[in-house]
């Protein structure tokens, strides 16, 4: 049954590729524009970054974020050998090869054959020819989960000192900006670092973090450890609580957490739209609802219910990419994508720098 499915997505494949390549329109929409790979690597925390759509791609920004980040390692960790004379090395092919140009060459990278080759990766649930938002969304998350743990197994493989396959408390050092900031440091210095935030993820109890537990404590938001969801209930106590009474008051919820609920359950939200005076009544209805106890204020564990919207996971970053893609690509709106309709849209997969002069390009600021 399989092996009829795929014969059959072949065959279709290739009539609709034949029908395209007939098209008086052929590359109309394509002509002028160039991909491009990111370049946004940080040491340091930053905003959530959508990952590639294209399992090819991730791999070639992989490989480039592994370059960026080994110097830069090097670099905060170990300067004195910035001065020192370079070393003879045999270099990877890659080294060789200028990705934009790789990915902008259609005999090697064309666009068009790559959505015919994933869609039927993409359409698994059911398989229908049509790709829904359920199951656009599950392949972004999974593309995000692989990113995710590429990069755990990267820290992994430093802060793990006797290369053993766990990281202990006293081998894992904070990065060098956490321990050089000062109280100012957008709260990071607070507890994320420290030995309370490590004992959370280590959800075996035996005082050392396996690569999934580490993964969790790099990434606690995308955890199913219950420990480190309380751990997160306890730092937003930390940041939020002015008055250092260990509590949230309605100000303090109000002036911070609220937004972020409301920014969350409104994925369009426009700050401009919305007043103080407006929010205030729902903001009252969400914080009497938490407030289990009745005496005015939220403690960590009635922070619980809303936890993941305060951290949102990678689920939710990956279905708001779905979102956007149907948006763009649905063109007869029934809120599912046909594999013509992603032909017909290829660079709404693909975050593109493109414009009509080949010189010069502007930034086209899509999801990837």
């Amino acid at each position: 049954m399989a092996k009829a499915s795929i014969f059959i997505y072949i065959t279709v494949a290739l009539v609709l590729l034949l029908f395209l390549s007939f098209s008086p329109n052929k590359h109309s929409t394509n002509r002028h524009r160039r991909l491009k790979l990111r370049s946004n690597f940080t040491l340091s925390p930053s905003n959530h970054r959508p990952v590639a759509f294209d399992p090819i791609v991730a791999e070639l920004e992989r490989h480039r974020e592994d370059k960026q980040w080994e110097k830069q390692y090097i670099h905060h960790s170990h300067p004195e050998l910035d001065s020192a004379p370079a070393h003879e090395s045999q270099p990877e092919w890659e080294d060789f090869m200028d990705a934009e140009d790789y990915l902008n060459d259609e005999d090697k990278f064309n666009i068009t054959n790559r959505l015919v080759l994933l869609f039927p990766k993409i359409d698994v649930d059911p398989t229908d020819w049509l790709i829904t938002e359920h199951e656009l969304t599950q392949w972004n998350l999974q593309q995000a989960q692989r990113e995710v743990l590429h990069r755990t197994q990267r820290e992994m493989d430093i802060h793990d000192k006797n290369h053993d396959g766990f990281v202990s408390f006293s081998e894992y050092d904070p990065p060098s900006w956490v321990q050089n900031a000062g109280n100012d440091s957008f709260g990071y210095d607070m507890g994320w670092w420290k030995e309370e935030h490590f004992n959370a993820s280590d959800a075996d109890g035996d005082g050392l973090l396996n690569l999934t537990e580490f993964n969790d404590f790099l990434h606690p938001a995308d955890s199913q450890n219950p420990k480190l969801h309380q751990w997160l209930c306890k730092e937003e106590i930390r940041e939020r609580d002015s008055d250092r009474d260990g509590k949230i008051n309605f100000k303090e919820f109000f002036h911070g957490l609220f937004d972020l609920v409301r920014n969350y359950d409104e994925e369009n939200h426009n700050d401009s739209h919305h007043s103080d005076n407006s929010m205030d009544a729902p903001a009252r209805v969400l914080f009497a609802q938490l407030d289990k106890d009745g005496d005015g204020y939220l403690s960590d564990v009635e922070l619980l219910p809303i936890i993941g919207k305060l951290h949102p996971s990678e689920h939710y970053y990956a279905k708001q990419q779905a979102d956007y893609i149907i948006s763009q690509a649905d063109v007869d709106k029934d809120g599912r994508l046909t594999l013509t309709e992603m032909i017909e849209n290829p660079y709404v997969f693909y975050s593109a720098i493109f414009n009509d002069d080949e010189d010069e390009y502007d930034y086209h600021d899509e999801f990837r």
